[in-house]
């Protein structure tokens, strides 16, 4: 699922590590009780995710860290999917937003429908979260 807390989207080019754990520490109250246990975070190898800061963060949130190896692209293609369809579906045929405050506002319009509205043909036509509640139901009863 894609989330969008508040540190996703930086101002500036290369955020600091601060604006990743103020986004896993935002995504994990917006869960609620439970908060992050249990997910998988995928990342490339930047200095960022691999720091000793993030990776102790997701112990203590109970996350899985994973990234793909160097050089080998078919670990991120999954990401990439999503950076695709994002870009496709908020710029519509442009070539990029005004400012930064329009691509942010793009985003956090987007990301609410691409978990609760959007089928997606991989889960067999529902949304991330109809999935996400169904796997968590028939986890629970398991």
């Amino acid at each position: 699922m894609f989330e969008t807390p508040g540190g996703l989207v930086d101002r500036r080019p290369h955020a600091h590590l601060a604006g990743y754990t103020d986004a896993l520490k935002a995504a994990a109250a917006a869960r609620g009780a439970d908060g992050l246990r249990g997910v998988v975070f995928h990342s490339d190898n930047g200095a960022q995710y691999a720091s000793n800061e993030f990776a102790q963060l997701c112990e203590g949130l109970g996350v899985t860290r994973s990234r793909g190896a160097v050089g080998t692209s078919a670990d991120n293609a999954t990401a990439e999917s999503l950076n695709a369809t994002l870009k496709r579906e908020t710029l519509q045929g442009r070539k990029r937003w005004s400012g930064a405050r329009e691509a942010r506002l793009a985003v956090f319009r987007w990301a609410p429908r691409y978990n609760t509205r959007r089928r997606h043909s991989r889960l067999g036509q529902i949304s991330p979260i109809t999935y996400e509640q169904q796997s968590t139901t028939l986890a629970t009863a398991a």
